[in-house]
Order: C-alpha cells, then structure tokens, then sequence
C-alpha cells in the first residue's frame, strides 16, 4: 500500500503537464511511464528518459481514447520547450482534429503563445493564474503565479514562456530551483540565459565556467 501511495505521488507530482486522475491501468501506467520520462528527461538521463517516453506511448496507444497519447505529445512538446528548445507539437496537431479537449486545446496555444483570453479558463488550474497576467503583460504578477506553481515541471514551463520578460533576480530564482531538483537541463537552460543577460564581464566568465563544468 506504502509502495503505491509513493509511486501514485511521484506520478502526479512530477507529471506536470497532466489533466485528470489516471481511470484504467493503461492510462496509469501510461501516465506512470511519463511521470518517470519527465524526471529523466530533466535530470539529463537520456537513455533512460527514452525508454520511459516510449512505453508512455506504447501505453496510451492501447486504447481508442487519444487523449492519453495527445497529453503524452503535449507534454514531450512541453518539455522540450521549457529548456529553450523549440517544438511546434507537429505530433499533437497530427491527431488534434481527432480529439474534443477544449483543455488540450487550450494548453497546445499556450505552448505556442497563441492562447486568447476567453480560453484561459480552460486550461489547467495551475496555468490560469499566470496566463491572466501574461496575457496582460503584467509579468511581474505572472511570475509570483509561477512561484506559486507546486509542480516543478510546471513551473519551468511556465517561466520558460515569459524568458526574455524576466529580470536577472526571477533567473536566478529558477536556477535555484532547478538545482534543487537536481533538473540539470533546465539548470544549463537558465544558465545560458543568465550568461546573455549579465551585464558584468567578470560574473559573464563566473557563469561560463559553470556552464563548462556541468556539461563534463
């Protein structure tokens, strides 16, 4: 019972781009299996995260319910996008006319910063809050929506959304966080963009050896 209570944790604290409680066992183990590809994938080990990547999909692709493997491709594109690299969802869109989620939907536009207002409410709860602000420009109140986010994956998506809006202080913050989840590729991520943005040509030098030293 303890070995579920912890596995049923680690899925929906880690699966931050989820959308419902898992219903059927291949929707678990689908959901499971990505919980554990967005841990790897953020910690860098990329083998592994492969493998988890791909029994999410095998999973999820067991059922006539495309939803599982869109928020499977949803969250891959998530992912990809909240360490700078850039991901137009062509998996997702590839099945998008096959689905009914008004949440999907709307969380496939707020990837692609093509999210209207009226469509706010329709995605997660966790994302409301700082869309609203964002979508006013207000980035200062976005950001303090995004330090309110609980799940860390979330959270670096979110923030990676508003990147260039950021000021040095709020980076910072991120590469404190990420450190502590030990998520090194949203560490490098930041890293990189703390580097561009930093005035001084001493801390410039710091902050590339830092760079240096995490990438060997």
């Amino acid at each position: 019972m303890k070995i579920l209570i912890s596995t049923l944790f680690l899925v929906f604290f880690f699966l931050g781009c989820s959308f419902k409680s898992p219903e059927n066992k291949w929707e678990y183990n689908s959901a499971s299996a990505f919980a554990s590809y967005t841990k790897n994938f953020l910690t860098a080990n990329d083998e592994i995260a492969q493998d988890d990547l791909n029994r999410a999909i095998k999973y999820s692709k067991q059922s006539a319910n495309l939803e599982q493997l869109s928020r499977v491709y949803l969250g891959k594109c998530a992912l990809n996008i909240s360490i700078g690299i850039k991901d137009e969802c062509k998996e997702y869109k590839q099945i998008d006319e096959l689905l009914r989620s008004k949440e999907l939907k709307a969380y496939f536009l707020m990837l692609q910063n093509s999210l209207k207002e009226e469509q706010i409410i329709n995605l997660p709860k966790q994302y409301q809050g700082f869309n609203k602000y964002a979508y006013f420009k207000k980035y200062d109140k976005a950001f303090e929506e995004i330090e309110n986010i609980k799940q860390p994956s979330s959270k670096f998506i979110a923030s990676s959304l508003i990147k260039k809006q950021l000021q040095k202080s709020q980076v910072e913050y991120l590469i404190n966080q990420a450190s502590f989840y030990g998520f090194k590729k949203v560490v490098l991520f930041w890293l990189n963009y703390l580097k561009e943005i930093e005035p001084n040509k001493m801390e410039k030098e710091k902050i590339s050896k830092k760079i240096k030293i995490l990438k060997n």
